[in-house]
């Protein structure tokens, strides 16, 4: 599974981990990814999705039927 948000589109940032010593390797940062599942009223069934933290408080805020429709607009299969 990629670390990518289906609603956000938040992927991984990527920087550098500094020592003690002070010597610099390189790192990233994942975002809270979780797989999820979701029930669309207007289709009758379940669509499951990537989604980060963010991303399911997006959902709460807008509502699923919303969000799934932007998804399908950016060109999306869900």
């Amino acid at each position: 599974m990629s670390a990518i948000c289906q609603v956000t589109g938040r992927k991984p940032s990527f920087g550098k981990s500094v020592s003690h010593s002070h010597r610099r390797t390189n790192r990233r940062w994942n975002p809270n990814i979780q797989r999820r599942r979701f029930y669309l009223p207007s289709e009758g069934r379940t669509i499951t999705l990537n989604v980060s933290t963010k991303g399911l408080k997006v959902i709460d805020r807008d509502g699923i039927e919303a969000v799934v429709a932007r998804i399908r607009a950016r060109g999306e299969k869900v």
